[in-house]
């Protein structure tokens, strides 16, 4: 079930990684999860930028064109699934190094579950204050990063001590990722594709 197992995720994790590992819902139940949570940032962020207006310090809010706003707020959905399919990649592709048979479908269930704080986070930008939303940020990446550590042993099925090194892998790969999509938009920025503010 679509949502099904975001309470547990926050209240019980290792119990609710365990009823994931169980059921194995499948890949639909995964990209449903995925593709449901991954709009909170990017819909969060464009009423943000376009509706409130981002606080920077001191100065007046810094609003956004709605073009602009939609382009960056689609480019940023992309990106978000895109990292959480590459993610699931990652780990299906490292797993033989670490005693593990996991199919897709299982690093999708471990990728997408994984990433709900960061999705989460997006609801930070409904109170577009940067300092605000960095500190929000901070503490759901620390949860996801939790989650991963939690969730590696009981998915992959391999003893806690293994799954830590496996865990940390996948953090790396994640790491990595993050600075590909910001280096993607550091060069699409310069070359025009940047925002468009209102005066």
């Amino acid at each position: 079930m679509i949502l099904g197992h975001l309470v547990g995720l926050y209240t019980h994790p290792k119990k609710e990684w365990k009823t994931i590992g169980e059921r194995h819902e499948g890949v639909s139940s995964s990209i449903g999860h995925a593709l449901l949570l991954a709009l909170i940032p990017p819909v969060c962020a464009y009423y943000a930028s376009v509706n409130i207006g981002w606080q920077i310090g001191a100065g007046e809010p810094i609003f956004m064109t709605p073009q602009s706003a939609l382009f960056i707020a689609s480019a940023m959905y992309l990106a978000l699934l895109g990292g959480v399919a590459a993610l699931a990649y990652l780990t299906l592709w490292m797993s033989r190094t670490f005693g593990s048979a996991p199919n897709y479908t299982q690093c999708l269930e471990l990728a997408a579950y994984t990433a709900t704080p960061i999705f989460m986070v997006g609801l930070a930008t409904l109170y577009p204050v940067v300092w605000f939303v960095m500190i929000v940020g901070l503490i759901g990446v620390a949860y996801s990063v939790y989650l991963l550590y939690t969730g590696v042993p009981i998915l992959m099925e391999i003893p806690e001590e293994r799954g830590f090194i496996y865990a940390s892998s996948v953090v790396t790969c994640g790491l990595v990722l993050l600075v590909a999509i910001l280096a993607a938009s550091v060069i699409l920025w310069n070359v025009g594709m940047g925002p468009v503010f209102t005066h």
